[in-house]
């Protein structure tokens, strides 16, 4: 009886030792996104750009209803006219639309890297700092204590980088 408790408590130690060698923290990387500061102005900058090719495209929309609407009251004559405008303002459109989303998914792709690159350099940063081995996401984690939870350090450091 001596030696089974000596034997559990001697792989006690060896779990608990394992556990301690190999040190890790949590960052919620849905709130590292969501307070980034370098993400909310790229996000600004992008909606700032794009809008003028919005409005355009909305001015082409109405062009379109417009030209639509003529062409259930109009002749014979008129209507191949209105016919060939409504096609050519849809062919704006739709080569308006695909311009818009190739720019704003280029500038998404831009930024998601630059993201991501200063995310690998600031979880570096953390596990050296705190002296653990791994960073994992905390969404993927069952249940973890809440002072290893790095996720306020995350923030703050990639929002100082520049």
């Amino acid at each position: 009886m001596k030696t089974l408790t000596m034997l559990m408590l001697g792989l006690g130690l060896t779990v608990s030792t394992l556990g301690n060698a190999a040190g890790l923290a949590v960052v919620d990387l849905a709130k590292v996104v969501e307070n980034s500061t370098y993400l909310k102005q790229q996000n600004a900058s992008l909606t700032q750009s794009i809008k003028p090719t919005s409005t355009k495209l909305e001015q082409l929309n109405k062009e379109i209803e417009s030209l639509q609407q003529r062409a259930q009251s109009a002749n014979q004559g008129d209507l191949q006219k209105l016919s060939a405008q409504f096609q050519a303002k849809v062919n704006e459109f739709t080569t308006t639309q695909q311009g818009l989303q190739a720019k704003v998914q280029s500038s998404i792709q831009a930024s998601n890297n630059v993201f991501e690159t200063r995310l690998k350099q600031a979880a570096e940063q953390l596990r050296k700092e705190n002296n653990v081995d791994f960073i994992l996401n905390k969404n993927t984690v069952i249940a973890s204590d809440a002072q290893y939870d790095l996720t306020d350090k995350m923030i703050q450091k990639i929002n100082a980088m520049k």
